[in-house]
């Protein structure tokens, strides 16, 4: 067996995965060597994955102090290493759209595949998340537990401090960040690739996120930065998505604070191909809107707020969201604390999700309601304090639907939390303490073999009680009758 030298070995697969060819091989040495050093060319290396010699790279790099020891330094580096397999965007985009005119789902498959094989979705990272389903009343939710987003270390914050304040790119989701080199303070973007396309006569991108949350979670994003918005536009936009890219669902996160996302300054949306436990749960009221009968409309039995409307007919069924949006807006009812507007503040929104089913379009619409009060300062539809403890995030799309993404504190927190109920430590977290108790109080039975089952279960149950702090119209009687009201001012036929 012929042994290669670790430059070697990375050119090898460079000019296997790329454009680049065997008489590019004495330029990229060198521009590898510039990168991490020249003493690369005489080490060996008995890897054979692009991305474990590109890591083995790296290490070279700092040892040769051609970068520092911060994460964000050498992720800088490392995504210019793989953008020599990447090719650049006009490039891109012309094989993309290329490639879709005959087989659109292999143009998406092959841009993933190639979102992945570039590093710039974190696929080693990711795989450090925990996972698993726990069962409901509404289903099998999931939780994530995201551990792939490393945490800021000293080094990183102190570096950050000295560094000028920048306003490029403006944000993470701006087109300007394709091909941008990172710094301190902002992730490296040079081998980020976005394809364009037209939306409703507008350019606007289409990229994987970095750090997925589900099976090719990607974002949609417009070309300028601006704020999110739900309107008439939005509920058109994701229809004609959702036929541009077959296979995909896509929603949008609402546009007020509390109910919204993370990023409110630049209209996004995001989608990807996962089912998600809000698309199994059932209708649970059927009816028909007045006008309207061309498009089935129902109740979801879900802990928030949602209604799905589903109709061949994209010109009747964008009519009528347009109508429930408005009504929405305008609807007051006090007697279940739902209230449109005070001191000049709306408080209605939507968060849409669309996808088709059984060749018909099909629109979740969850009602949000960014209310406060004097005891629920935080948000009346938003996890109340005693969850948390667990969750205590602004609920946004991805949540919606089923997916909790919960902080990475909980992995040693839930460790602590089996070993008191298995009696091997005393206390947990002051505030774990009254939930801890009382799982140790319904699990008798708990032992070695299932103390992690339960406390998966138990978060489960916490989830689901989060997504009920945040559905407008509660799922008691009280509720869904004032659930029904508001259907019935819209005008449904009896």
């Amino acid at each position: 067996m012929t042994t290669k030298t670790l430059l070697e070995s990375f050119v090898d697969l460079i000019i296997a995965k790329s454009d680049y060819q065997e008489l590019d091989r004495i330029y990229l040495n060198n521009r590898i060597m510039n990168l991490v050093g020249e003493s690369v060319k005489d080490l060996t290396t008995d890897k054979s994955d692009l991305l474990d010699l590109k890591d083995e790279l790296l290490a070279q790099a700092v040892k040769n102090e051609k970068v520092g020891a911060t994460f964000e330094e050498q992720d800088c580096l490392g995504a210019e290493l793989m953008n020599f397999i990447t090719p650049i965007p006009s490039v891109v985009n012309q094989r993309f759209w290329q490639t879709h005119q005959a087989d659109p789902k292999k143009a998406i498959a092959d841009f993933y595949a190639l979102s992945k094989e570039n590093d710039y979705i974190k696929t080693k990272a990711i795989a450090k998340n925990i996972y698993f389903k726990t069962e409901t009343q509404y289903g099998d939710i999931e939780i994530t537990i995201n551990l792939s987003k490393p945490e800021k270390d000293p080094k990183q914050i102190a570096l950050a401090k000295k560094m000028k304040a920048s306003g490029y790119p403006m944000c993470l989701l701006c087109l300007e960040n394709e091909g941008y080199q990172g710094r301190i303070n902002h992730p490296a973007r040079a081998n980020h690739r976005v394809i364009r396309f037209d939306l409703l006569n507008k350019t606007w991108g289409f990229q994987y996120s970095p750090y997925a949350y589900f099976n090719e979670h990607c974002i949609f994003l417009s070309s300028q930065h601006e704020p999110m918005s739900i309107c008439d536009e939005t509920f058109a936009r994701l229809l004609n998505i959702i036929e541009t890219f077959p296979g995909y669902f896509v929603g949008s996160n609402a546009d007020l604070p509390i109910v919204g996302g993370s990023i409110l300054t630049h209209e996004h949306y995001q989608g990807g191909r996962h089912e998600f436990a809000m698309q199994k749960a059932p209708i649970e009221k059927a009816f028909t809107f007045t006008g309207f009968e061309d498009v089935s409309a129902g109740i979801v039995k879900w802990p928030m707020s949602v209604l799905r409307l589903r109709s061949a007919n994209k010109e009747s069924l964008l009519a009528l969201v347009s109508k429930l949006l408005a009504a929405w807006r305008a609807y007051s009812d006090e007697s279940v604390q739902v209230l449109a507007n005070s001191n000049g503040e709306a408080h209605h929104t939507i968060t849409p999700i669309a996808r088709m089913r059984d060749g018909q379009f099909e629109l979740d619409l969850v009602l949000r309601d960014n209310q406060t009060s004097a005891k629920f300062p935080d948000g009346i539809y938003h996890p109340h304090q005693d969850v948390q403890h667990i969750k205590k995030e602004n609920i946004g799309l991805i949540e919606v639907m089923g997916l909790a993404i919960l902080p990475p504190r909980l992995k040693d927190e839930m460790q602590v939390v089996a070993d008191y109920l298995l009696g091997k430590v005393a206390s947990v977290a002051q505030y774990h303490q009254v939930w801890a108790d009382q799982i140790k109080a319904s699990h008798p039975e708990v032992n070695d073999t299932n103390v992690e089952e339960i406390v998966q279960q138990e978060i489960g149950k916490v989830f689901a009680r989060v997504l009920e702090d945040a559905g407008v119209f509660k799922r008691d009687q009280k509720g869904q009758e004032a659930f029904m009201r508001f259907v019935k001012s819209v005008g449904i036929n009896d």
